[in-house]
């Protein structure tokens, strides 16, 4: 028998089975979720408080992260047909969106909140400002991109790889930079 015909049996099928036990375990604590959807080894926590559609990629250790308090509301929010590459964080303390068809590089941050700091209490205690983050349809974010708090990305941004957006841009930005700025319309 051929190597490349024992490859998907080896390789794929205990991927895929393992994959299909995360999302049934999932769906036990509470994740709305579509169909058709894959994801590799990673972290989520807060099920109940994450929605996500369907024919979405999730790779090696994705972290999946509403705020570890209760309550019902979605915090987290992705459309469908996604890639989330290797390391990815979505790191929710109120509430992050990904549109439809979105792409996010390998060791991504994007988070919606902010740790305060002042004097009288230790910085663990403070409390954190938050914000809100907003990634259209058919973006496609590079590699270690942060993306902070009070951002909206119109529909076909482009981050280029180790950027830091802190601010919004429209539909059709090609933005690059710390902090990231417009480079041009496309």
């Amino acid at each position: 028998m051929k190597l490349d015909k024992l490859e998907p049996l080896f390789l794929r099928v205990p991927r895929g089975l393992m994959s299909r036990v995360r999302i049934t375990m999932y769906k036990i604590f509470g994740l709305k979720i579509g169909h058709t959807n894959r994801f590799e080894k990673g972290r989520m926590r807060r099920c109940k408080n994450i929605e996500i559609g369907s024919n979405n990629a999730f790779t090696q250790g994705y972290f999946i992260w509403p705020i570890d308090t209760d309550g019902d509301d979605i915090r987290i929010k992705i459309g469908n047909n996604c890639y989330f590459n290797r390391n990815v964080m979505v790191d929710a303390c109120n509430s992050i969106e990904i549109g439809n068809y979105t792409m996010i590089g390998p060791d991504t941050y994007i988070t919606d909140s902010n740790h305060t700091f002042g004097h009288g209490l230790a910085p663990s205690q403070q409390p954190m400002d938050k914000g809100s983050v907003k990634i259209g349809n058919n973006c496609w974010i590079g590699t270690k991109v942060t993306i902070l708090k009070d951002v909206t990305l119109g529909d076909y941004c482009v981050v280029a790889a180790g950027s830091v957006v802190t601010q919004s841009f429209p539909e059709g930005s090609l933005i690059a930079g710390y902090p990231a700025r417009l480079i041009k319309k496309i």
